[in-house]
């Protein structure tokens, strides 16, 4: 994977953000959402890479653009996978809340797991904590052995989890054993990435939700030296046959970080709306400043990018 591809992945955040950016709080997720999706595959479409999209947003006869199977790039490049969440947040970015990010990753040819959009069960925390971990255990089990490998107290602990009933119980049991708890409304990769930032305040993301999100925050903790594990929530007998048809027969199995995300995986966000991780658009006269990261396994690199956009000399997306 040639290294200067990563940077040029930031652009392709940047400009999904700053192009959805405009809709911030103006309760409108579609089009914030539609704005982020066209200025992301236009940005792509410029890369030196022959790209397909395995994570994106949807089937082609549910998406317009950034559908999973769509080529991207000048197809004279390298061959690479891609997983795409334009707006990941869609609702934090309509109320002008905090969390909304624009993703994207890359990986070699097979590299990615090709997740349908269902549901899946997610741990995931940094490289302090990696190989401390288990889905099956339970979360006081988990909450013990993460305490233990940071040599910190239970209750020294923060745990981010989607504010949803069907997470009731484990935020009870999370409680009585003592650790902190930060619901979040929506957007579930941004935490899972912080939890291997030092100091960003969080320690472990649990829960359910979506699986093409999982696979994101995969590619990130990877590039991180963070673990996460993943497995996939079946609701019906229609996602069944959906995950048989892109290959997933074992529909028990329990994926680890390597197997959702494999390979020379690159990373790349843009903050949208402010957040643990990354600050949020912000705009000046004739321009705006965005806020970015991203990162390599191969080399373990993270940087994080401000950039000054002047709209004189550049598209006003």
């Amino acid at each position: 994977m040639d290294r200067n591809l990563a940077l040029e992945l930031v652009r392709v955040t940047e400009a999904a953000a700053l192009s959805c950016g405009r809709w911030v709080g103006k309760g409108d997720k579609i089009a914030a959402d539609e704005a982020a999706t066209s200025a992301m595959r236009r940005t792509l479409d410029s890369l030196g890479i022959s790209g397909t999209v395995v994570i994106g947003e949807g089937e082609m006869d549910e998406a317009p653009m950034l559908y999973i199977g769509e080529k991207l790039g000048n197809r004279k490049g390298t061959e690479v996978d891609i997983a795409v969440d334009p707006l990941e947040g869609t609702s934090l970015c309509s109320k002008g809340t905090n969390g909304a990010i624009a993703t994207i990753a890359i990986a070699p040819k097979g590299g990615f797991l090709h997740a349908p959009d269902m549901y899946m069960e997610k741990i995931a925390v940094g490289p302090s904590a990696r190989g401390a971990i288990d889905i099956d255990a339970s979360p006081t089990e988990n909450l013990k052995r993460v305490a233990e490998a940071k040599a910190c107290y239970v209750q020294d602990l923060t745990v981010v989890i989607l504010d949803r009933p069907r997470h009731d119980k484990i935020v009870n049991e999370i409680r009585l054993a003592g650790a902190r708890i930060h619901l979040i409304s929506d957007g579930d990769v941004a935490p899972a990435i912080a939890a291997a930032v030092l100091g960003s305040g969080v320690d472990m993301m649990l829960g359910i939700g979506g699986a093409p999100e999982g696979v994101l925050a995969a590619a990130a903790l990877k590039c991180m030296g963070g673990d996460m594990q993943g497995r996939l929530v079946f609701l019906s007998k229609e996602e069944r046959e959906r995950a048989l048809g892109m290959g997933i027969s074992d529909f028990d199995k329990v994926y680890t970080c390597d197997e959702m995300a494999g390979g020379d995986v690159v990373f790349a966000a843009t903050g949208v709306t402010n957040g643990e991780l990354l600050k949020g658009v912000r705009y000046f006269s004739g321009g705006a400043e965005t806020h970015s990261v991203v990162m390599r396994s191969k080399s373990r690199t993270v940087r994080f990018i401000e950039a000054q956009h002047h709209f004189d000399y550049k598209p006003a997306y």
